[in-house]
Parts: structure tokens; C-alpha cells; sequence
């Protein structure tokens, strides 16, 4: 099949999506199909090993880049971008479908106008995605945004969600069918790269710190209420005060935040914390293999690539019961512990307790490394080509593989 896959970014741009985006491709790419990236990060063109990568970012200062950061109207700037991109690529060689994220509806000229079935894969929506929006300006923003998400996915020939209860939610969200309802919406997990698998498979859980040795933290993800940065920034301070009053000490290491940004913690708060802003993936890989524990207290994730990495690194996971996926992953095989709240006392109580107690962290990480391994390029591939299978069938019998001469999708081997 040939496929085009709409992202906002691709790697080495680092974010959930961006990596999720390259599982995508390259699990499609390594079980035959001809893949082609269209991303809004860049306005070169390039290679990812078999996937073609094409540049449709927007040139500063040009009308389409003013346009874009108006209200609400922004909205259908990189949608007509990116349809405009994969128009020029369909007429030298047709594209059997196209694949979007829901996220701000890069798929909506797509969607609307063609030129073949798009499917849409559900990441966090834009109603989630952030704390309460109060201005005015920002509230419109949003509904344009959410609007543009709901139009996208209900004229998409097939849906994709990452787990059964994000597509629920998704549903509810956008007034589509649930997973498993009337065959247009899947459930297919992400898989994590090779070199993660390897690397993490490799990687022994720390012996235990002597008694003066800190306990190592480790936090992947941005500044934002969502990924519930506010809740581990006061578990560090209540945690902190604690470790002074002689609680073992720990140390904490945030990827994706600047330290500069957290200067106005206490001294003491500030002694236990390391900061990367950017890291590659070898010196992340290093840091969660050098890790006793991953806290990530997110409030909604999609799927959770961070559960899954910490899993296949065998190490113990503090997650917050209120994201739907950390319950399933984590919560479920035991790979860790849950926060009943995203609040920073009930973070610091679940994180205490793996700090104090050796033996605790010993068996999460013994769960935790149990629980990996659940979803691959493989399962991947092959449950995608048939969410995409379904997808060209309800298009009716004039499908874009026909036309192009390729050969009908169902008489393609997966």
C-alpha cells in the first residue's frame, strides 16, 4: 500500500507524538508498504531510512504564517498546507490512504475534500490537552479547534485509538462509535523502537543505594497541567522538607524542562533536582537505565509511551489514577504505584514509599519489567493495514489503488 501520514513533527523533533509518528512510519515501512511523512516542522525534505520525509513547514513572515496565529482561523492554515503537499505527491503516484492525528485536525482539508480515505489516529485531544482556558481569545481558539477535531474524525473512513478507554472517550468527544461497535474504530497499541527494546532489555535494575546514597528520580515531559508537572513540583518540595527531616534522600532529574524556569523553588528543593532541557536518545536511554524510579503523574495520556519505556527498562512506575492508561498499564500489571489524586501530597506518598523501602522497589521493578514487550512494530503493522483495509472498503469500489494500477489492498499480503 502507499500510504501518507500527516504528523506536526517528526524525529529528531522530540515529543509523544513525533515518536509515535516514526512508530507509525517505520513499522509500515519495514512490512513493505511505501511510506511518505508529511510534516509541518520542517520545509526540507529528506529520508528516514525506507520513509520519505517531506517538508511542508510555513516560511516565516509569509501571509500563511500571520495567518496561522489568528484565532480560531489558524486552525485551517496547515490542513490546507498539508493537503496541498499531498496533493502534488498524489498526482505522480497515488496514495491508497492517509493517516492523521486528531490533534488540532491536521487531516481536515483531507478529511473534507480528498484526494483518498483518511484515517484518523486519536491522541490526546485539544480538549484535554491543556489547564482551563479563561480568555475569551483562547476559549475561541479552543472551540475552533476542538470543532475542527470532532469534523475531521467523523468524515474520516476509520478511526484508531490507543487503548479501549481512550476510544470511549473519544467517542463521547466527538459523537463517533466506540471501539468494537460497527467495525470503522480500532484499538492498536503504539510499539517502541528497536533500540529502546535493546537497550532496555539490556539494562539491570541499580543495586541498592547504601543507606547515604540518594534514590534516583527520574520525570519525562514538558511543563503542563496535563502531564501534571504542578503535582510533581510540590511532591519535590513536600518530599524535600521530609528528606531534611530524615527521610532517605533522593534525587530527582527532569527531561524537558529548563532549570531556569524552576529557580524560584527552596534551596532545598533546588539541591535535589537536575535539569536536562534537550537530550538525545543515548543520554535519555543512560538516564532511565540509571534511574530507581519513573514518575509520571500525567492526568490523560493516550496511550503512555513513558509507561511503556519505563516497563522495558524494568523499573518501578508512580503514575496518578486518574489517567485512564495508567490504571491499564501500570495499575493492572502491577508495574508500579498509583496516585488516587494528581496532587502533590498524594504524589510524595506513593513516591516515599518506593524511596524507603528497597524490597518495594525491587518487586515493582520485577512487575514492571514482566509487563513490557506488550506491543511491537510487528502487531503494529499488521493491525493498522487492516484498520486501513477497512477504511478503502467503506470508499466504496473506486479505491486510489485501483486507479493507480497497484493492485486491490485486499489481495495485498500483510
Amino acid at each position: 500500500m502507499r500510504v501518507a501520514l500527516l504528523t506536526w513533527a517528526y524525529p529528531p523533533e522530540k515529543s509523544g507524538l513525533t515518536r509515535a509518528a516514526r512508530e507509525i512510519a517505520q513499522s509500515l515501512a519495514t512490512a513493505g508498504h511505501d511510506v511518505t511523512v508529511f510534516t509541518m516542522d520542517r520545509r526540507e525534505d529528506g529520508r528516514d531510512g525506507r520513509v520519505a520525509v517531506i517538508g511542508c513547514g510555513l516560511r516565516d513572515g509569509s501571509a500563511a504564517a500571520r495567518l496561522r496565529k489568528i484565532a480560531a482561523i489558524g486552525h485551517v492554515v496547515a490542513p490546507l498546507a498539508l493537503r496541498r503537499a499531498v496533493m502534488r505527491e498524489h498526482r505522480r503516484d497515488p496514495f491508497d490512504v492517509v493517516e492523521a492525528t486528531n490533534w488540532y485536525a491536521p487531516g481536515l482539508a483531507i478529511a473534507l475534500a480528498g484526494p483518498a480515505p483518511l484515517i484518523t489516529r486519536n491522541s490526546t485531544p485539544a480538549a484535554t490537552s491543556a489547564a482551563t482556558v479563561t480568555s475569551l481569545r483562547d476559549r475561541i481558539d479552543r472551540w475552533a479547534a476542538m470543532l475542527a477535531e470532532r469534523v475531521s474524525a467523523r468524515r474520516s473512513k476509520a478511526l484508531i485509538s490507543n487503548t479501549q478507554l481512550h476510544g470511549e472517550k473519544i467517542a463521547a468527544l466527538y459523537g463517533v462509535a466506540p471501539p468494537g461497535s460497527d467495525g470503522q474504530h480500532a484499538v492498536i497499541g503504539l510499539s517502541l523502537p528497536p533500540e529502546i527494546v535493546a537497550r532496555g532489555t539490556a539494562a539491570a535494575y541499580p543495586d541498592d543505594a547504601p543507606d547515604d546514597d540518594a534514590i534516583r528520580l527520574l520525570f519525562v515531559g514538558r511543563d503542563e497541567h496535563r502531564k501534571g508537572f504542578d503535582a510533581l513540583i510540590m511532591a519535590l518540595k513536600i518530599l524535600s522538607r521530609r528528606a531534611d527531616a530524615g527521610m532517605r534522600d533522593f534525587r530527582l532529574t527532569i527531561v524537558g524542562v529548563h532549570a531556569d524556569d524552576l529557580k524560584p523553588l527552596p534551596s532545598s528543593a533546588r539541591a535535589r533536582l537536575h535539569c536536562h532541557h534537550r537530550v538525545d536518545e543515548p543520554l535519555l536511554h543512560d538516564l532511565m537505565a540509571d534511574a530507581h524510579v519513573i514518575v509520571a503523574p500525567s492526568r490523560y495520556e493516550s496511550f503512555g509511551l513513558v509507561y511503556q519505556e519505563a516497563m522495558m527498562f524494568g523499573r518501578p512506575v508512580v503514575a496518578c489514577a486518574e489517567d485512564p492508561s495508567a490504571r491499564l498499564f501500570i495499575g493492572e500489571s502491577g508495574a508500579g504505584l498509583l496516585a488516587k489524586r494528581c496532587t502533590g501530597d498524594d504524589l510524595a506518598t506513593q513516591i516515599q514509599a518506593l524511596i524507603e523501602d528497597p524490597s518495594l522497589r525491587r518487586h515493582y521493578a520485577a512487575a514492571s519489567r514482566r509487563a513490557s514487550g506488550m506491543f511491537t512494530r510487528e502487531t503494529l503493522a499488521t493491525q493498522t493495514i487492516a484498520a486501513y483495509r477497512t477504511a478503502i472498503g467503506s470508499n466504496g469500489a473506486s479505491s486510489t489503488a485501483s486507479s493507480s494500477g497497484r493492485p486491490a489492498p485486499a489481495d495485498i499480503a500483510s
